[in-house]
């Protein structure tokens, strides 16, 4: 379980094919120093197992479907990733529960700037669009966020200098994609609703 609040930004330093996945390495030495293997880092928004760790540098497995599902399948030496170790039971809880578990991908399709300031609005499947809600809590590449917007196919988040500057969301441009989980709490609450349809 993660809170959605990023430690650090991670480079990836190499990706090693595994068929039928891959293993990827990434640099960063602060957390490198408070890892150990199996540990469970969010990697812009996916739980990954640290499988291997040297020096500044740990190293994840991924499989097909991680690959395919989430945004980790574009990336490639020099990329940077949000980082997030997992988050400890008698830890501050800024963010919000966040699982690591993608549901999906969304499109950056407009960047309306204000200062230094920035309001991104986002294409997403009407299927992750149902479980979002203005006000609500939204995991995008891992950084808990606040929904402004909600429509039936997007939605927009008004993003602090602050989040710009230490997440890889400040280095986005329009037509990149971003990993989405929606709030947990708005899956159960679909699947309720849904349920009261069932014989």
């Amino acid at each position: 379980m993660f809170s959605g609040i990023v430690e650090a930004l991670g480079v990836v330093e190499a990706i090693v094919s595994e068929p039928p996945g891959v293993k990827i390495l990434v640099k960063e030495p602060g957390i490198a120093a408070e890892t150990n293997i199996a540990d469970s880092i969010c990697v812009n928004g996916c739980c990954l197992t640290v499988v291997e760790k040297q020096g500044d540098t740990f190293a994840f497995q991924a499989g097909p479907e991680t690959l395919a599902r989430t945004n980790l399948g574009v990336l490639a030496p020099g990329s940077g990733v949000n980082l997030e170790r997992a988050l400890p039971a008698n830890g501050r809880l800024g963010g919000h529960f966040v699982s690591g578990h993608i549901d999906g991908q969304a499109e950056l399709v407009k960047i309306v700037d204000s200062g230094d300031w920035s309001d991104y609005y986002f294409r997403v499947p009407k299927e992750l669009a149902r479980q979002m809600a203005s006000k609500g809590s939204v995991a995008v590449d891992g950084v808990s966020l606040t929904l402004v917007r909600c429509e039936c196919d997007l939605f927009s988040v008004a993003l602090i200098p602050f989040t710009l500057s230490v997440t890889t969301l400040g280095r986005k441009q329009v037509g990149d994609h971003v990993n989405i989980e929606t709030d947990i709490l708005a899956k159960y609450v679909q699947r309720l609703v849904e349920s009261q349809k069932w014989d």
